[in-house]
């Protein structure tokens, strides 16, 4: 039985990917910081394990990719989802908390993610994996008042690099799956600070589409890789925009 950890696995994105992989027969470890939220989702599948964890601390990271590993014989797939957008305001408004929120969970904690994945991937018999690093449609052109988002996913993009280029002398593989709005709370947020300003909603996809897409990246053989993927709804304004 294949296996996969996915981060930020308790809502949006994360969980249906999660749940798209436990109905595919997968190994599935949850990670996410709502424990509660996790054993819903396990106690309706034999193959999940439950993992509460913050993403943005090192020994929980470490213990929670070891554990898995543990119950589930290796860790072949990483889904390095966990993400916050945060404030939504012009540099100048940005305060300097505000800031270091969305660097420590988007940046520093896919690379605690990463790292303790990479590591156990190096070490397992037979070694190598894939590691699948959720951009986003924002690693390449930004929305307006989203500097701390924007910066933060413009460095996964270096570490999606670094990893590939790295990972070659392990059988890791990584790529990068970039989302444009897919149906989540975090677009559901957006559309309704867009409402207060009299703006429409935003074009979007069922959220299925992106996990579907991850697990095509998942699913295939060592010797290939799909480095970067951008899915997106049809009628985002992502060409021309920036």
């Amino acid at each position: 039985m294949k296996s996969i950890l996915i981060t930020g696995a308790s809502s949006g994105i994360g969980l249906a990917t999660a749940e798209l992989f436990l109905n595919e027969g997968w190994c599935v470890g949850l990670l996410a910081r709502r424990e509660e939220l996790l054993e819903d989702v396990a106690s309706r599948y034999d193959t999940a394990v439950a993992l509460p964890a913050d993403v943005t601390d090192e020994l929980a990271v470490q213990e929670a990719v070891a554990g898995f590993a543990d119950v589930a014989g290796r860790l072949d797939v990483l889904f390095n989802n966990a993400g916050m957008f945060g404030k939504q305001a012009e540099i100048d408004e940005i305060s300097y908390a505000d800031w270091r929120a969305v660097v420590d969970v988007n940046l520093h904690g896919m690379f605690l993610a990463a790292q303790a994945a990479y590591g156990q991937m190096k070490k397992q018999d037979p070694k190598g994996g894939r590691i699948i690093n959720n951009g986003s449609i924002s690693a390449h052109s930004p929305r307006e008042n989203s500097i701390s988002y924007t910066a933060t996913k413009h460095a996964i993009t270096g570490m999606t690099k670094t990893l590939s280029l790295d990972g070659r002398a392990h059988d890791i593989a990584c790529g990068q799956i970039d989302i444009g709005n897919a149906r989540t709370a975090l677009v559901t947020e957006l559309d309704e600070r867009r409402a207060m300003n009299g703006f429409e909603p935003l074009p979007s996809m069922d959220v299925g589409e992106a996990a579907r897409a991850v697990l095509h990246m998942a699913n295939l053989p060592p010797e290939a890789n799909v480095q970067f993927m951008t899915i997106m709804a049809s009628k985002m304004p992502f060409i021309g925009r920036g």
